[in-house]
């Protein structure tokens, strides 16, 4: 029976051949492991000697404190089997729920790169990293903070989303301040977006999950369209 992988080890290799699969997993399996507990900061000093950081349970975000400590933004998000870059020191990460990351250093990485597929891999996985980057910077650009809850939403769902027959639903807990901290706008104005998006019939919210009641293919077109 083949070794059982770590969740986000097995997303992350997914599309490498088996020879090459195997071998990168034992390479991760000697990188350190961290926990993070829900809701509790981790800063740079955690993750020293990290080059890359790959989410293996759970969900996690690098949050920027803005002057004064009012308030936070959201400029990265990664679910399991996503790659970070580990928070400057200027940034704080946290885990939305109880999560675990692998930290790898510079010296595995190398050993990576140097496995065929594995170096393509971990490409596409910075390269989805800096495009939501893109995305969340050009979410602020847009004056309507309706407008943003609902490009933010569609982008979680396109991400992250699971398709059912009642919509597309995002299984990891998003808050009115979580999702604030993603759009750069106050709690109270998301509450608001929300109550006028799910009057429009775009979303249901249950608890803090939301499911959105459109085709899978509006989430692209919004995402063009941004």
């Amino acid at each position: 029976m083949p070794e059982r992988r770590p969740e986000g080890v097995a997303r992350a290799l997914a599309g490498l051949p088996s020879d090459d699969a195997a071998q990168a997993a034992e390479i991760l399996a000697g990188c350190p492991a961290i926990r993070l507990s829900a809701g509790v900061p981790y800063f740079s000093s955690s993750f020293e000697g990290a080059s890359l950081l790959l989410v293996d349970e759970g969900f996690s975000v690098i949050r920027v404190p803005l002057p004064h400590g009012t308030r936070s933004i959201i400029t990265c998000e990664a679910g399991s089997g996503r790659v970070l870059l580990p928070p400057t020191e200027a940034e704080v990460l946290f885990g939305l729920v109880d999560s675990s990351l692998i930290a790898i250093p510079q010296t595995a990485l190398d050993e990576l790169l140097r496995v065929p597929g594995t170096a393509r891999e971990l490409f596409d996985g910075v390269i989805t990293t800096l495009r939501q980057e893109q995305e969340a910077l050009g979410t602020f650009a847009n004056a309507r903070h309706l407008e943003r809850v609902r490009r933010k939403l569609s982008q979680l769902a396109r991400t992250y989303g699971r398709v059912g027959r009642d919509g597309i639903r995002i299984d990891f807990p998003v808050s009115h301040t979580v999702l604030a901290e993603m759009i750069g706008s106050s709690r109270e104005t998301v509450t608001r977006a929300l109550d006028e998006l799910q009057r429009a019939g775009f979303v249901a919210r249950r608890g803090h999950t939301y499911r959105l009641l459109i085709p899978p293919t509006r989430c692209d077109s919004d995402h063009m369209a941004s």
